[in-house]
């Protein structure tokens, strides 16, 4: 794949923003080259000093853990900034067009729209699995991004593997694979394959298993051209200071964190198992993802129903394929126990 016939013509010729700290190199104990406050900050902290643009020390300590070097990651302001950085580096505005699959994540779409750029919809077949013939009919010359979610949110299922394999090596363009939710699930994550495919970006975050949704951190991963494109039309400060300690600081705590995962999978599946005891429960989607999907006989009164318990759920009854459904992040046991009793209640 030749990244530069991907690239937007003005982006191939974009001189990035230099930021002070990348203009010397070497060791250095006065800074007197960013416009900082010299005199520190009121935090007690070293935050008068700008961040390092690049995030070195937590990509470094992200690689020993996720087994990918340095140069094949991204940091961003949330995974929702590396999905705008692919419209902006790869997409022509009026032009270019992507392939999203609903139902999936809505800023897939979001993002297309504010980078004007067509979204071609397949819908995925009613097992929430991928239509190859019609993404294949939906693609064509200008297609840039295919956008696959796995695990799928909202409806929870981990797409084929094969499936996704078919798609990496017949399309030409950027496939765009989500894995928010991969620490979750049975199937293993795709980026043990960016040496096998040079059109694979792999999105993951710290939002959902790691439990850092406020510090806004997501990753991607991906072959060298696509990250330097991608470092080369970022904000040069993207990560804060804070957020780089912080994260630093949760790496270090993996065990927790698959503590918090094996303990959330065992609440999905017995939460799923003992909402079919509730009459008002149609289906129980299956799902490798912190939450589930389920039918429900009147899905706006029920979700009413449960705001007025205080009890917030998220209405997927009118997205696509989803008609009746409820999507249930999976809580502790003392929340999912407070949520079927709500449910036993309204029906």
């Amino acid at each position: 794949m030749d990244i530069n016939k991907l690239q937007r013509e003005n982006i191939k010729n974009l001189k990035p923003y230099s930021t002070a700290r990348d203009e010397y190199k070497g060791q250095a104990s006065v800074f007197l080259d960013a416009n900082e406050n010299s005199y520190g900050s009121p935090l007690d902290q070293p935050f008068n000093r700008y961040p390092d643009p690049l995030q070195l020390d937590l990509k470094d300590a992200l690689s020993k853990i996720k087994g990918v070097p340095i140069e094949n990651t991204f940091l961003g302001n949330g995974s929702d900034e590396a999905i705008d950085l692919l419209f902006r580096a790869f997409c022509e505005p009026a032009k270019d067009n992507v392939v999203i699959l609903p139902p999936t994540y809505g800023m897939y779409e979001v993002s297309a729209n504010i980078n004007n750029v067509e979204v071609r919809k397949v819908n995925l077949l009613p097992n929430y699995q991928l239509d190859l013939d019609k993404i294949a009919e939906a693609v064509d010359e200008n297609t840039k991004l295919i956008f696959i979610c796995s695990p799928n949110n909202p409806t929870g299922n981990s797409i084929i593997r094969t499936d996704i394999e078919t798609v990496l090596a017949n399309f030409r363009g950027l496939v765009v694979i989500d894995e928010a939710y991969i620490n979750y699930a049975k199937q293993k994550t795709f980026i043990q394959e960016l040496t096998e495919y040079p059109n694979l970006v792999v999105l993951q975050t710290f939002s959902k298993a790691w439990g850092l949704a406020a510090l806004r951190l997501g990753m991607a991963f991906a072959a060298r051209p696509v990250i330097d494109v991608l470092n080369k039309v970022k904000p040069p400060y993207n990560i804060n200071q804070a957020t780089q300690d912080l994260a630093l600081k949760a790496l270090a705590n993996i065990g927790q964190v698959n503590d918090w995962i094996k303990t959330t999978v065992a609440e999905r599946d017995s939460l799923s198992e003992r909402l079919l005891d509730i009459p008002m429960v149609k289906k129980v989607h299956p799902s490798d993802a912190n939450f589930i999907l389920i039918e429900v006989i009147d899905a706006l009164n029920t979700y009413n129903a449960l705001v007025d318990k205080g009890i917030i759920v998220r209405d997927r009854s009118k997205v696509t394929l989803c008609e009746g459904c409820l999507r249930i992040t999976i809580g502790t046991t003392e929340e999912n126990q407070i949520l079927l009793e709500a449910l036993q209640s309204i029906n």
